[in-house]
């Protein structure tokens, strides 16, 4: 437990103590300026609380975030659209809607793969150059082309997580289903087994590690599909849509806040799939 946590502990220290120079370094030029306005003059003792606590930083301190975040999830009611909470439920909907849709997806292309030289040759490479499209270049396209044949609302947004959360699954798969050892397929060839029986018996039990650690990368960029979602279509609700309004007001505690809860809600979906994987694979019997 020790070994675990005070390396986590320390960079996270480190991780706020440069957040809170950077603070310092960039909010620093405007009281500077304030400075210069009022004909005075400032001292940079002066200067570091004022950096800290602007109303429209350039960044925002720590602590102002955390303090944000408090007053959107804990002192607001969940069902106010003030609330973060709400906004990630939101959020969450779409997530999950293509992150299933993408393991399904992903695993059919796996399977296929495995089973024909031809997909292998044919398919695998357009499925690894689709990923190095931009998602912000063709989340407006998708959601131009659903809303002209009158899909909108959740769809849209689950589709472009669905298109950024197949990859990992059906690359993650390939390599689980082509994991077993040739000693064991040539055992299953000598008892005559068909490719059916190959693939459930031996095939899939061994792909299963390889699905739950593709599944962990694939819910944290559906969860960032989702929000790309979000930000074409103006949409007034969402984590994309707090950081639309923050940045259309200069709201940078609101867009850093946006930024953290996303952050700690990719967190707990990737542990919730995690703890899920660990127990499937214990009752299997794999080794840690």
């Amino acid at each position: 437990m020790t070994r675990s946590v005070i390396p986590v502990l320390t960079v996270i220290a480190a991780i706020i103590a440069i957040w809170y120079a950077a603070t310092i370094f960039l909010n620093a030029p405007f009281e500077r300026d304030q400075a210069e306005r009022a004909d005075t003059t400032i001292t940079f003792a002066e200067i570091i609380p004022k950096t800290m606590a602007q109303e429209r930083p350039v960044l925002p301190a720590p602590h102002q975030v955390a303090q944000e975040l408090w007053k959107t999830t804990v002192r607001t009611r969940i069902t106010s659209k003030r609330s973060l909470i709400w906004h990630a439920g939101i959020t969450l909907a779409p997530t999950l809607t293509g992150f299933v849709m993408g393991t399904l997806l992903g695993i059919l292309l796996a399977v296929g793969i495995v089973h024909s030289r031809v997909l292998d040759r044919s398919l695998m490479p357009w499925i690894i150059t689709s990923q190095t499209i931009p998602i912000l270049a063709i989340a407006p396209m998708i959601i131009v082309v659903l809303n002209a044949v009158g899909i909108q609302g959740l769809m849209p947004k689950a589709f472009i997580s669905t298109y950024l959360s197949f990859f990992p699954v059906a690359v993650g798969m390939v390599k689980g289903l082509r994991s077993p050892d040739v000693m064991h397929m040539d055992l299953m060839h000598t008892y005559s087994a068909s490719k059916s029986e190959t693939f459930w018996k031996l095939r899939w039990p061994s792909a299963v590690p390889y699905l739950f650690a593709s599944m962990k990368i694939a819910i944290a960029i559906s969860l960032v599909g989702a929000i790309v979602g979000e930000l074409p279509t103006g949409a007034v609700a969402g984590l994309g849509a707090r950081l639309l309004a923050g940045s259309y007001y200069g709201q940078t505690v609101q867009i850093w806040s946006a930024l953290i809860m996303a952050a700690i809600m990719a967190g707990l979906l990737v542990t919730f799939v995690g703890m899920i994987g660990n127990a499937v694979n214990k009752r299997m019997g794999v080794r840690a």
